[in-house]
């Protein structure tokens, strides 16, 4: 089953934590696109776009887009003062050279390890990887928000991805509807649950081996 609306945007608002002053930012489609009505406003951030904005800022009020403005999946945003425009070789070697403390994507899998699977299902076509491998490689902090199961129910945290790779051990953090996990030494640590599930709800629908922090914080 997909997410609902309030689901989707709690996730994004637990991602937001995450964010602290002085960062550059890369937000990815999906879900992570959300994280950006959640940011601190007195925060001093930079949001970076592969389709070349540094300094984007959250969606518009409607009625007030411009055309001339989206993020890379196509959906209209605002802009921060000071803001940069340039083309996307340009946004991707600030993604190469390693200039991101976090991009925030989605996956179709993770793994214990961290392991990433994000870009493409078999027999599935698709435009292709866009920007995954490249900032799930270079970024500082890789941060995953996903549907723990998918439509039928079987967990998308695994011991072993079965769908094609994008990166091996890229995954520093997990957060679904369910859970919030930090990838570390090829181990997956459960350090904090989203209310109003239980640490056995994550334990039955997660298909990987979980470390159990001693105190479990609770997102509401």
């Amino acid at each position: 089953m997909g997410l609902g609306i309030e689901t989707r945007h709690r996730i994004a608002r637990r991602a937001a934590v995450e964010i602290k002053n002085g960062m550059i930012v890369n937000l990815g489609i999906g879900i992570p696109t959300l994280v950006a009505d959640y940011i601190e406003k007195d925060l001093h951030i930079m949001l970076h776009t592969e389709n070349g904005i540094l300094g984007m800022g959250g969606s518009p009020e409607e009625g007030s887009e411009d055309g001339n403005l989206s993020n890379a999946g196509g959906y209209p945003v605002s802009i921060q003062p000071g803001a940069s425009y340039f083309d996307s070789a340009t946004a991707f070697g600030i993604i190469r050279k390693g200039l991101l403390d976090v991009t925030i994507l989605g996956a179709l899998e993770v793994s214990e390890k961290g392991d990433i699977a994000n870009w493409i299902v078999p027999g599935k076509r698709v435009p292709g990887m866009g920007g995954a491998i490249d900032l799930a490689q270079k970024a500082k902090k890789v941060i995953i928000l996903m549907n723990h199961t998918d439509k039928y129910g079987n967990p998308k945290i695994v011991s072993n991805c079965s769908l094609p790779l994008t990166v091996r051990e890229g995954a520093d953090m997990i957060i679904t509807e369910k859970a919030v996990f930090h990838c570390e030494e090829g181990k997956l640590y459960l350090r904090e649950i989203m209310s109003p599930y239980t640490v056995e709800d994550v334990i039955q629908t997660t298909g990987a081996s979980i470390v159990v922090n001693e105190q479990i914080s609770v997102f509401q």
